[in-house]
């Protein structure tokens, strides 16, 4: 950025940035205040401490967990302006099978964050990642086409609770859908178990093909049609 300097200069004064700047708001223009505000870019420095939360993934994929380790720094503290962003990001592991791309995300992450501005792309961007093998289902039953999807769902979690991301809108009509196909699926599995007597959580049994198959004695046995697997 240039400025054009208009007068003559007659004396010059070297700032200390100890000293406090006497300003005041109706003194400073408006473009001035924006600048004064603290933006997230490479020119941040890192704080001695921040903080953080950690997220454990355990995928079927492997006998050992990630910890997702996001640590944020928080702009402009005590101000209106204050806000909270995400600097950096560690994942650590016992698994070395996925060290080098691993240590790679982090890396590019972490240096999304510190640029600056729109960081939120990052979400979309990982939640597209395929496994050509296939991908698993993670507890709760959410589908998650690969390891990377995960660590892209971790991170849109942390951004919504630290406010940089919004829950989804779900607009009256679709809420009155989602209720009516609720009401309609709880009626149609309450109406099953009615006309069910045998156990809540019975497997189906290949022969009668009724859901009567319970653990037995250390067997797996019918109730219906008297089907073994001892035989």
């Amino acid at each position: 950025m240039t400025t054009k300097i208009e007068k003559r200069i007659v004396s010059y004064k070297v700032k200390n940035e100890a000293e406090p700047v006497k300003t005041s708001a109706a003194a400073v223009p408006g473009d001035h205040l924006e600048r004064a505000v603290e933006q997230m870019d490479e020119n941040v420095t890192r704080p001695e401490v921040l903080h953080g939360s950690t997220y454990k993934i355990k995928t079927p994929l492997s006998d050992h967990a990630l910890y997702i380790t996001i640590n944020d720094i928080v702009l402009n503290a005590g101000t209106d302006h204050e806000q909270r962003r995400p600097f950096e990001v560690f994942i650590n592991s016992k698994n070395m099978d996925h060290f080098q791309w691993v240590v790679a995300l982090t890396r590019v992450l972490s240096a999304v964050f510190r640029k600056g501005g729109d960081c939120t792309f990052l979400v979309e961007e990982m939640k597209a990642v395929f496994d050509p093998k296939g991908g698993y289902f993670k507890k709760g039953g959410k589908f998650m086409p690969s390891l990377v999807a995960e660590i892209g769902d971790v991170l849109e979690t942390h951004m919504k609770s630290i406010g940089l991301l919004g829950a989804p809108e779900i607009s009256e009509h679709q809420q009155k859908i989602m209720d009516e196909k609720r009401a309609q699926y709880e009626n149609r599995k309450s109406r099953e178990n009615a006309g069910n007597s045998y156990p809540e959580g019975a497997q189906l049994c290949t022969r009668c093909m009724t859901r009567a198959m319970i653990l037995m004695d250390g067997c797996m046995t019918c109730l219906s049609c008297g089907e073994s697997k001892c035989g």
